[in-house]
């Protein structure tokens, strides 16, 4: 069982940068692929950004490439989104989760943190 907290968000005006952080309560931290998923109002959730286990791959949907990194701290437990030039279009509900490794998707979510892009 993984517990998966986020933290970071807030409201920012375009072109703004925020970082969000998940930190994870477990053990086991490498034994997880790690993602960032994203809920706006009225759409349905969709992928932005993971990273393997060992830190070595990371992934981006087409729409944040260029903008967003993902990263992880695992001496932390943590990872992080760092995201830059945010756009109105990126104003959603970003979640944190974790794919046991060996696990076809994602088994654990965290609550979710608000982002709001506006001027």
């Amino acid at each position: 069982q993984v517990h998966l907290v986020e933290s970071g968000g807030g409201l920012v005006q375009p072109g703004g940068s925020l970082r969000l952080s998940c930190v994870a309560s477990t053990n086991a931290f490498t034994s997880y692929n790690l993602g960032w998923l994203r809920q706006a109002p009225g759409k349905e959730r969709e992928f932005v950004a993971a990273i393997s286990f060992d830190g070595v791959n990371t992934y981006y949907a087409d729409s944040v490439k260029g903008r967003f990194t993902i990263s992880k701290d695992n001496a932390k437990n943590t990872v992080y989104l760092h995201m830059n030039d945010l756009k109105s279009e990126d104003t959603a509900i970003y979640y944190c989760a974790a794919q046991r490794l060996g696990e076809g998707k994602y088994g654990y979510w965290g609550q979710g943190t608000q982002v709001t892009v506006s001027s």
